[in-house]
């Protein structure tokens, strides 16, 4: 079978993570990737799952989570992909300062017009303090000081300050 791709997004509430997962252990489907968050008290989680299931019995076992309509289930299925090529070494981008618009669509421009994929991105507002972590792959053969340069450009016509460099490798 196809991978399955489940969306779970609505009001948060204790338990949401616990009672998805369960429903896909008794139905024999593996969690593979996921993102879970909270934002400003909505809950959004993607999952790719494998198992012996079709994405339309995923979607009707999920359905009790969505029965008091705080909740949307999804569940589709999904090519399955090639591994990606080996990447250049990670990057990790912060930014903190002055909400103001236009902070995350320029700053990801940059990292695009170098080639960089972003691979993950959360943004926060605490006051008037914006903040922007964003995890980068270069492809090999990428100048990251000078993606760090343009970086800095961007940063100082937004009135933002930027910090650009190496992610630590994760442990698994």
């Amino acid at each position: 079978m196809s991978p399955i791709a489940i969306t779970v997004i609505g009001h948060d509430r204790p338990g949401i993570i616990a009672e998805t997962t369960r429903v896909l252990a008794d139905l024999g489907v593996n969690l593979e990737d996921s993102t879970m968050t909270r934002l400003r008290g909505h809950f959004a989680m993607m999952l790719i799952c494998s198992g012996a299931v079709s994405a339309d019995e995923v979607e009707r076992a999920l359905a009790g989570l969505a029965a008091d309509g705080t909740l949307r289930v999804s569940a589709r299925e999904v090519a399955a992909e090639e591994p990606l090529a080996e990447a250049g070494r990670p990057y990790l981008l912060t930014v903190h300062g002055g909400d103001r618009l236009g902070i995350v669509a320029a700053l990801t421009r940059a990292v695009a017009d170098a080639g960089g994929n972003i691979t993950d991105l959360t943004t926060r507002l605490s006051g008037e303090l914006y903040v922007v972590v964003a995890e980068v792959d270069l492809p090999a053969g990428t100048d990251p000081d000078r993606l760090g340069t343009e970086l800095k450009q961007v940063s100082r016509e937004l009135d933002v300050d930027v910090t650009f460099g190496p992610q630590e490798a994760d442990v698994l």
